[in-house]
């Protein structure tokens, strides 16, 4: 609304502009891991605010037996909007701190919102230490899919069996585990669902 709708230049701050460290040849941005510290903060905060304190108790509550916490003369609405209020903030932050590593432009959220549904899911709903698990083994899979350059016919010649040749599906013996690690993810999801609905860390409802 204010800025428009074309992507904004947003750079990475000079004080953290530099390489922290280096591992197999490969340099790791400072602003790479302020990224990663910062969310592994506000996790610990929420985790602690949620199993800890008296207010993480009655939103848990409201949570499974919103009648019940009711009764006890809390004010579920509120409850729910102020974790509303809480999540807001904290995507905008997210926004904030994800601006120089991404794009930042309108539709942030819209190119972010599918694999965090796959997150949330995986790990289970309201469970926060389930979310935090989904996003590490995502993050891991997908990224060692993307170097291993191997494919179905390879497996099957490494074992002296030959594709069958021709036909409208031939192209996919030969497509490799690189091309297909975008959509990995959304496979687990799937799997998930089938063997596990309440996901990795997720209680099932009475």
């Amino acid at each position: 609304m204010i800025w428009g709708k074309g992507p904004v230049d947003y750079r990475v701050p000079a004080s953290l502009d530099f390489s922290a460290f280096t591992a197999f040849s490969t340099n790791y941005p400072a602003y790479k891991m302020f990224e990663l510290l910062t969310a592994i903060a506000i996790f610990a905060v929420l985790l602690a605010v949620l199993t800890r304190t008296r207010v993480g108790l009655i939103i848990q509550a409201s949570l499974t037996h919103p009648h019940m916490v009711a009764m006890l003369g809390h004010n579920v609405p509120r409850v729910f909007m102020l974790v509303f209020g809480v999540g807001t903030g904290l995507a905008a932050v997210a926004g904030v701190i994800a601006g120089p590593a991404l794009v930042t432009q309108s539709n942030m959220a819209g190119l972010l919102g599918p694999i965090l549904f796959v997150v949330v899911v995986v790990g289970g709903l309201g469970s926060l230490s389930g979310a935090f698990l989904a996003s590490l083994l995502i993050g891991l899979v997908q990224t060692f899919a993307v170097s291993v350059n191997l494919s179905v016919a390879d497996v099957l010649g490494g074992i002296g069996v030959a594709p069958p040749a021709g036909g409208p599906l031939s192209d996919l013996w030969n497509v490799t585990v690189a091309q297909i690690a975008p959509i990995i993810p959304y496979l687990l999801l799937v799997l998930i669902l089938i063997f596990r609905p309440t996901g990795l860390m997720g209680t099932r409802e009475h």
